[in-house]
């Protein structure tokens, strides 16, 4: 049987061993069909989300720009992530779980509905008949008047959006009313998939910074204490992706699962989307450091498994994730001497692709950036 691990967005997979009393052990045909399926659902938004970024990174739709994290937003995302975990850890405490949960639900069914159709809405365009009345809108906020004018919001999206968003609320409203770990997960793959393309690290330094960082944030807090244990059984949200173990048996009403955090996906998502963009910045037609930091993932994620039942406790899988996702593309630019260069490129590397661009042109671009 497999409780769920410690984690926060930023924690491990599962603990095999605990509460065996109340449910039989899971078969080795269960449990390898569960971390297959994790494994996979966690390599998916990876892959997508870092090629996403690219053209995010190129959008020039201000509602499509992403948030770009500095040296100084990493070295206090620790600090705060644990802030955020000691507080829940006390709200759990001191107030009743279910009043909490029902607001955390309420909160994650907005945001869940607006990431899922974000997700789905490059692929839904595909289904759309060529003369579907798509009609073009505009939310805008604005603050102050005249010259002063600032704009707080300016979101801009067609009728297709619409009908992603109402797609994405019949999911949000399955998964508020029955919590299935289908729902569940729909809403987990859309918001690492959304994480890893709109979250950008301006460099590698800082992609050093961030991962060491949540390193130790994540091996402290699942082997020095049992807050992230108490809140991860205590919190009901779409921040894990979760898989039964005895679905052989009992189909999708199963009970049993194997869980891994949003967190082990987006944290390193966002550093192997970063060496995509190197790569691309590399203009060598290859994707070297991408196919190694995604191999690594492979293996780290491998590893936190094989740790795990060997030793029969949850892990923090950021343990086994940060060394390989930083040490196996350091290795290829040591033996490829593009170690400087890797370290001095940043985001503005990129060069800008405006409609009808020319290779040339964007080459050119790319050098008067430089």
């Amino acid at each position: 049987m497999e409780e769920p691990a410690a984690h926060n967005g930023s924690a491990a997979g599962a603990a095999p061993g605990a509460g065996a009393a109340a449910r039989p052990p899971a078969t080795p045909e269960g449990m390898a069909l569960a971390y297959g399926s994790l494994v996979l659902m966690a390599l998916l938004p990876i892959f997508f989300g870092a090629l996403r970024s690219v053209s995010c990174a190129k959008s020039k739709n201000s509602s499509e720009m992403p948030e770009t994290i500095t040296s100084r937003d990493a070295a206090r995302f620790p600090i705060v992530a644990s802030c955020t975990l000691l507080g829940l850890y006390l709200f759990f405490k001191i107030f009743s779980q279910e009043y909490i949960n029902l607001l955390l639900s309420m909160y994650f069914f907005v945001l869940g509905i607006l990431a899922l159709s974000h997700t789905i809405s490059p692929m839904m365009n595909r289904f759309f008949p060529a003369n579907f009345p798509n009609k073009q809108y505009q939310l805008l906020f604005t603050q102050g008047s005249g010259e002063s004018k600032e704009e707080i919001v300016n979101y801009e999206f067609d009728t297709k959006d619409l009908v992603c968003l109402a797609l994405s609320s019949v999911v949000g409203v399955w998964y508020l009313l029955r919590k299935h770990w289908i729902a569940n997960n729909l809403f987990g793959l859309a918001f690492s998939l959304n994480g890893v393309e709109l979250l950008h690290l301006n460099n590698v330094s800082t992609g050093c910074i961030l991962l060491g960082g949540l390193f130790i944030y994540d091996v402290f807090w699942v082997f020095g204490t049992n807050v992230m244990v108490t809140v991860a059984k205590s919190f009901e949200a779409p921040i894990k992706l979760v898989f039964p173990q005895d679905l052989l048996e009992k189909g999708l009403e199963a009970d049993n699962f194997a869980m891994l955090g949003l967190g082990d996906i987006v944290i390193p998502g966002i550093f192997i989307a970063l060496l995509l963009r190197f790569d691309i910045s590399l203009k060598k037609n290859t994707h070297t450091y991408f196919y190694t930091s995604f191999v690594a993932y492979i293996f780290g994620l491998g590893l936190t498994i094989f740790i795990m039942h060997i030793f029969k406790h949850a892990q923090p899988a950021l343990l086994y994730l940060v060394p390989a996702c930083i040490g196996f593309p350091l290795l290829v630019a040591l033996a490829k001497g593009e170690v400087t260069e890797m370290f001095s490129y940043e985001e503005s590397s990129i060069p800008k692709e405006a409609p009808g661009a020319s290779k040339e042109e964007l080459t050119e671009a790319s050098k008067k950036e430089k």
